[in-house]
This record gives C-alpha cells, sequence and structure tokens, in this order.
C-alpha cells in the first residue's frame, strides 16, 4: 500500500476515535440516568455543564464538566498514542492536534443527538490541558476572573477562549507549528460562534447571570446553538 494512503488511513483512525469518544453527550446522560429528564428541555437546553447546574443538579453539573474535560484530554492522549502505531508514525503534535479538533467537533455536533451539542468549552479545555498546558492554565485563571466579576458564565466564555491563542502561542513552543496553531484558532472561533445567541443576549442586556433564577423550559431565544 502506497505510504500517502497509509497515513490517510492512520489519520482517518485518529479522527473517527477523538471525534466519537469526544461526542459522548455526558450531561445528557447522566441527567437522563439519574433524574429521568431530558436536559435539553430546560433552560438553554444546552447539554453541558452550565445548563446542568441551572436545572438544578449541582452534582450533575460538576460531573458533567469533569467528565467533558476528561474526555477532550483522553481524546488527545489517545491520538498521540496511535500516532505511534502502524508505519509512518504522525508527528506527535499533529496527532494530538487533529484529535483535539475532532474531539471538540465530536462534543458540538455528536452524532447522537443530532449533532446537536455542547459549546464545547470544557471539552476544549481538556484537549489543551494535555497540548498547551500552560496556556489553557492562563486562559482558566482569566476565565474564573471574568466570571467573578461579572457571574456571566458565557462572557468568561468567550473572553477565555478568545485569549488563548495568544497564551499558547507565547507560553508553549510548539504551538507555534502551523498545523498545531491552526487547531488552536479554528477551536477557539469555534467556541466563540457557538456562544452567538448569548453574544446577542448580553448586548441585550437579557443574558443569564450564574447563580440568578430556577430553571425554565427552553424559549425560542435560548434554542441550543
Amino acid at each position: 500500500m502506497p505510504i500517502a494512503v497509509t497515513v490517510w488511513l492512520h489519520s482517518l483512525a485518529i479522527v473517527a476515535a477523538a471525534y466519537l469518544l469526544g461526542s459522548i453527550p455526558t450531561g445528557y446522560l447522566l441527567v437522563r440516568f439519574f433524574r429521568k429528564q431530558d436536559i435539553r428541555s430546560v433552560g438553554s437546553g444546552n447539554i453541558g455543564a452550565t445548563n446542568v447546574i441551572r436545572s438544578g443538579a449541582k452534582g450533575l453539573g460538576a460531573a458533567t464538566f469533569l467528565f467533558d474535560v476528561l474526555k477532550g484530554a483522553l481524546a488527545v492522549l489517545l491520538g498521540a498514542r496511535m500516532a505511534t502505531i502502524g508505519f509512518p508514525p504522525i508527528p506527535i503534535h499533529n496527532a494530538e492536534a487533529l484529535a483535539a479538533m475532532c474531539a471538540v467537533l465530536g462534543h458540538m455536533y455528536p452524532i447522537w443527538l443530532g449533532l446537536r451539542g455542547g459549546k464545547g468549552v470544557a471539552t476544549a479545555f481538556g484537549v489543551f490541558a494535555v497540548i498547551a498546558p500552560l496556556g489553557a492554565l492562563g486562559s482558566i485563571v482569566i476565565f474564573v476572573g471574568v466570571f467573578t466579576l461579572t457571574r456571566y458564565v458565557s462572557l468568561a466564555s468567550i473572553v477565555g477562549a478568545a485569549v488563548f491563542p495568544a497564551l499558547a502561542w507565547f507560553l508553549v513552543p510548539w504551538v507555534r507549528t502551523p498545523l498545531v496553531f491552526a487547531v488552536v484558532l479554528i477551536v477557539s472561533a469555534l467556541i466563540i460562534a457557538k456562544h452567538a445567541a448569548n453574544i446577542h443576549r448580553l448586548i441585550a442586556g437579557t443574558e443569564y447571570r450564574f447563580g440568578m433564577g430556577a430553571k425554565k423550559p427552553v424559549t425560542k431565544a435560548e434554542d441550543p446553538i
């Protein structure tokens, strides 16, 4: 078999594995199993940790965040491991970047839920905690600072995603390689784009402020994005 074909098949295996791992809808599964509810019918309709907490299930929300982070990290570690299997081997950082992007895409567009998933913040933190730990740490510090000041999870997520590429570039040398940095930019842009409706509500002054108000049904303005 030609080497080029082997490389493509090798890369495709990493893509498939990372996507499927990232697409596990942990928030949806936890709420469905423990509360017999569909988290998509509560609050913003999102399957992520924030909306699980908003539904009144703080413990399940914390578990959702943890599992979403872990599945992202595991997808990157699995991609790195798979890169060394077969011939020729794929450069580790390239394999990690490929797995990172596919894991986040899996979370955002899970095949199991009709491609309607979460916004990818926790999963992105998981993948970048492996690829660019100092950048991820700096981004989470900024996230916590913005959230503490404003109580807006969405705004903290947007700011954290926006500053992450610069932090990763300056703090982690191998992020400067073309493929890895391209993935960093793409994932950050996807997270911000996924918050488009939140941005509109922030501008309008109608965005949900964490800790204010109880669970409510999905409204048209809050359809999952």
